[in-house]
């Protein structure tokens, strides 16, 4: 007699241990199914239209006719631990009454009398198609991890990415995959400024596949194989090299998994990296040790299968990405505002392949990243990871777009105490010219360590308030970088008409208009439109800058003046204007980043050079006086820019291209970009030196006129309250905008 039935049970305290043996029980059973494709240990996905999707007390019928995706589910916090099985097909009650042979099991029961939940989720195989690495380029010659990894074979190139730095205690090597360096003494190559340079030479320090009952001794899985595919490249010169990530920065300690400190409560966990070819990407753990593939009565089993963070931030990783390390994108201690507290990620997994599952049947794949944990690795290779070498540098060697506006903004304006004040701190705000344009000699004279942590002005709205660590980010940051000003309204209060054609002459701009708009909008379109502000982004930190002149404080101008231009720099790129940010309406098809970084970054020098020849004489000068003229210049750049490059021919042209991307988008948009940069150089100095002038900067001694501390600055923009990130409603409901 049973005293529970299997739904009565407690499964909340099951172990990984627990797990992995009840998928071993049942192995052939499952497998026999021609409809699973794969099995992994994780938590309970509930779809997100289930009644104990919001309420862990509410009771679902889990014979439901909708299938459970991996687009309409998610874990909660009350999930149970469990079994995952992917099938590429959903069954009805009907079907299950007339196949039962070919029906997943709700619970796998074990001799002992423990009891393992399954969930079925539906997720079909698809190929992602291969995509050229194109001109993938890095700025800076200082090597680390996020970099590409390219070899020759047979005539032809592979292509991967650096994960981070290691040692025997001998040597230092550079960490990637296998199968992307291949054999032992074969020449490794990287990208530098659109140039192939030698890291090193491949090493016999190797590892592919390894039995898993040996890698995990204590977990079941007698027939099977754990891919650990891990490479080493012998550095050629460590002075050539950082320990730091790209795009993330400082390591800290790995986080050592294994089976007696693996537990359930990693899943859901974000996680972040950096690819060499798919840039930044960000995720959460979704399962542990993946069995993705059976060949000859062994399975093939990944230790961490990584999945996109939400259901509106996809995974985007790509091929090249093999290598890529992913770090714990743990919540980041409050600085003091000494500047001492520089933000380290722990590291965790490096990443050796992908898997696109397509989610509701339809041909829109949800892309998963299979990764290694780390310290697997490195106790199989006998080496350690390094974190101290050439560190200190600031996260993002690039970023030119908005480093080089800022820069040669501040040649433009004309006032001399403001061009003083601007001269004494162009290394706050951005970089001197010089300095972008030799970053070989800024890395070797060390001018990046001395920020310490500390992140240039222009891109602290993206760095520091959209993608930072926890406690400083903003959560109403994003829409203030943008403004789809073409999308057209159907419904009764807009009837065709767009942003564009409200704000003519300088009307509707106000905060309540825009939010109705976007409302109507989104009420009568399938795509939902985000309500972008950047206008009044720019009239509230205008009023800001006019309000610290005024009181005199100059720390607090230069700080807002420094941030203003990643926003203006937002302004004059074409594709932040528009419906069309990242592909055709409602698709996201990695436009946006290939023509805002990837194509700037790949080439300083030329960028520098036509945008000088597009400014001319042109210097800048007072013509706005108060915030809405300020939004209102603003809205004529969105105009002056759309005439000079329209967003829908960006959009257009990129998806024609098949290799080479940045180097033939150049080529088409080149000089049109660098006009559009130049506009936005002028209306960023002119904003600057109209706040001044209102504030009555002039009447400010000579002796303010100082250059600011890093760490005053730092403290100012890692306050949340300092130009507080707001979205059309807070602007209504607290009439900031005078």
């Amino acid at each position: 007699m049973n005293f529970l039935s299997p739904s009565e049970h407690d499964y909340s305290s099951l172990s990984i241990r627990t797990l992995l043996e009840a998928r071993e029980a049942y192995h052939v059973h499952l497998y026999r199914m021609d409809r699973v494709i794969g099995t992994a240990i994780g938590r309970f996905l509930i779809r997100r239209q289930d009644k104990d999707f919001k309420n862990p007390y509410a009771h679902e019928n889990r014979h439901q006719p909708t299938p459970r995706t991996l687009g309409n589910s998610d874990v909660r916090k009350w999930s149970w631990p469990c079994v995952l099985v992917f099938v590429d097909e959903w069954f009805t009650k009907e079907e299950m009454d007339a196949r039962p042979d070919d029906v997943v099991p709700q619970f796998l029961f074990m001799p002992d009398g423990r009891v393992a939940p399954t969930c079925v989720v539906q997720a079909s195989l698809s190929e992602e198609p291969l995509r050229s690495l194109g001109r993938v380029n890095f700025p800076s010659k200082l090597i680390g991890g996020g970099y590409p990894v390219l070899t020759d074979v047979q005539n032809s190139q592979h292509v991967g990415s650096l994960g981070c730095l290691v040692t025997d205690g001998e040597s230092v090597y550079a960490l990637t995959n296998q199968h992307v360096i291949g054999a032992a003494g074969r020449e490794v190559l990287t990208l530098v400024s659109g140039q192939r340079r030698t890291i090193g030479k491949a090493s016999d320090k190797q590892i592919g596949k390894k039995l898993f009952s040996e890698v995990y001794k204590g977990y079941s899985g007698a027939l099977a194989f754990s891919n650990l595919d891990a490479g080493l490249v012998r550095i050629e010169d460590v002075n050539n090299c950082t320990a730091q990530v790209f795009g993330l920065g400082e390591l800290d300690q790995l986080i050592d998994a294994n089976v007696h400190t693996l537990t359930l409560d990693c899943i859901g966990e974000p996680v972040r990296a950096f690819g060499g070819v798919s840039g930044e990407l960000a995720g959460k753990i979704f399962a542990l040790f993946y069995r993705y593939r059976s060949v000859g009565g062994f399975d093939f089993v990944s230790d961490l299968l990584i999945g996109p963070r939400d259901e509106r931030t996809p995974l985007r990783t790509q091929h090249g990405d093999s290598g890529t390390l992913w770090v714990y994108d743990r919540p980041q201690p409050k600085s003091n505002g000494d500047g001492a507290l520089a933000p380290k990620f722990s590291p965790l997994a490096v990443q050796w392949g992908g898997r696109k599952m397509l989610a509701d049947g339809r041909e829109i794949g949800v892309q998963f990243a299979l990764a290694t944990f780390l310290s697997t690795i490195c106790r199989e290779l006998d080496v350690d990871l390094i974190t101290d070498i050439n560190i200190g540098q600031v996260p993002y060697w690039g970023r030119f777009g908005h480093y080089h506006i800022a820069a040669k903004a501040c040649g433009l304006v004309t006032n001399p105490k403001l061009a003083a004040l601007l001269d004494k701190n162009v290394n706050r705000l951005s970089f001197d010219v010089q300095t972008i344009m030799d970053s070989s000699k800024s890395q070797k004279t060390g001018v990046f360590k001395q920020f310490n942590g500390f992140v240039p002005l222009a891109d602290v709205p993206d760095l520091v308030w959209k993608t930072g660590p926890a406690g400083i980010r903003r959560g109403k940051e994003g829409p203030n970088h943008f403004a789809d000003v073409d999308a057209v309204s159907s419904g009764p209060l807009f009837p065709g008409k767009s942003l564009l054609d409200l704000t003519r002459r300088g009307g509707n701009i106000d905060p309540a208009v825009w939010e109705s708009f976007y409302d109507e909008l989104n009420d009568n379109s399938d795509t939902k439109t985000e309500k972008g502000l950047l206008p009044f982004r720019v009239w509230q930190i205008y009023q800001e800058m006019v309000d610290f002149v005024k009181e005199r404080k100059v720390a607090d101008f230069v700080c807002a003046a420094g941030v203003l231009a990643h926003y203006v720099g937002d302004a004059c790129q074409p594709l932040h204007s528009s419906q069309f940010h990242d592909g055709p309406v409602g698709q996201s098809i990695g436009v946006h980043s290939m023509y805002e970084n990837t194509m700037l970054d790949s080439r300083p020098p030329e960028v520098m050079s036509v945008v000088d020849s597009a400014l001319g004489n042109r210097k800048a000068k007072k013509d706005v006086a108060g915030g809405k003229e300020a939004a209102v210049s603003i809205i004529q750049l969105f105009r002056d820019v759309r005439k000079i490059l329209p967003p829908e021919e960006i959009v257009d042209f990129f998806q024609t291209l098949t290799d080479n991307r940045p180097a033939q988008m150049w080529e088409e948009f080149g000089e049109r970009t660098a006009e559009c940069m130049a506009l936005g150089c002028l209306r960023l100095a002119s904003l600057w030196q109209s706040a001044w002038v209102e504030g009555g900067g002039d009447q400010i001694p000579n002796t303010k006129l100082v250059e600011i501390k890093t760490s005053a600055l730092r403290h100012k923009y890692e306050n949340k309250a300092f130009l507080e990130s707001m979205n059309l409603q807070d602007m209504i409901e607290r009439q900031i905008l005078e």
